[in-house]
């Protein structure tokens, strides 16, 4: 019997900041504010510029193959010609935004599967149209067939693809399995911005690598006993 071949599997996650709200022009910050009447309303919206490709840009890409637990984060900085760091088999990276985005597609075409938590919901389209912002082709697609396992979403997974109506964090789903949550390392990506702001581009690095790991364990949790298996 010829064994299938394995799969080349890469586990990837993004950080994302907001832009400043004053440099949009007035259309589009009265459009934005439409609904907001409070000034705990306007600061929300104000504060929720990353959740968005067109309010918001990349500031990491981390990727980590699952298998040899070698990856590499491509995050922003100002200092784009200092040498890669290496730290625990993890090599950081640093670019533009438009850089990161290059780096990424030119790793992500060489694996066959992507695994990421929420990534057909916010990684995968983000970084799709700040690809194209940046007039950047794709190199793999992203966004398959919701059923198609090349796109590996374990918040579809866990969900079995919305059959289960409440969705949980990855804290929360790391927390119910016993796997570590890099959310208890004391950054959340709430304080993304203020980093970014502060200057403190590798602890944002250093922090993606956290959801990466989380990730893997994760997936590995569902590959081991949840998805059903005919040779099981």
């Amino acid at each position: 019997m010829v064994k299938p071949l394995m799969r080349r599997k890469i586990v990837i996650d993004i950080e994302t900041v907001g832009k400043d709200f004053d440099s949009f022009d007035e259309i589009t910050r009265d459009y934005l504010l439409k609904f907001a009447e409070s000034e705990e309303e306007i600061q929300e919206v104000k504060e929720g510029m990353g959740f968005s490709p067109l309010t918001g840009e990349i500031v990491a890409i981390g990727m980590l193959n699952p298998d040899s637990d070698k990856g590499v984060v491509y995050y922003q900085s100002p200092d784009i010609d200092q040498q890669p760091l290496e730290e625990n088999g993890i090599e950081y990276v640093s670019d533009s935004e438009e850089g990161v985005l290059n780096r990424f597609w030119d790793t992500v075409k060489h694996y066959d599967q992507v695994i990421t938590f929420n990534g057909r919901s916010f990684d995968a389209p983000f970084i799709l149209i700040r690809s194209a912002f940046h007039k950047i082709t794709p190199t793999k697609d992203l966004m398959p067939n919701r059923y198609n396992l090349s796109h590996a979403d374990l918040l579809d997974l866990l969900t079995f693809y919305g059959a289960v109506r409440r969705k949980f964090s990855l804290h929360m789903w790391c927390k119910a399995f016993g796997i570590k949550s890099p959310k208890e390392e004391g950054v959340t990506g709430y304080e993304v911005g203020d980093l970014f702001k502060q200057g403190q581009y590798l602890d944002i690095a250093k922090y993606c690598v956290g959801d990466l790991y989380a990730t893997k364990e994760l997936f590995n949790y569902w590959n081991d006993y949840v998805k059903f298996s005919l040779n099981s």
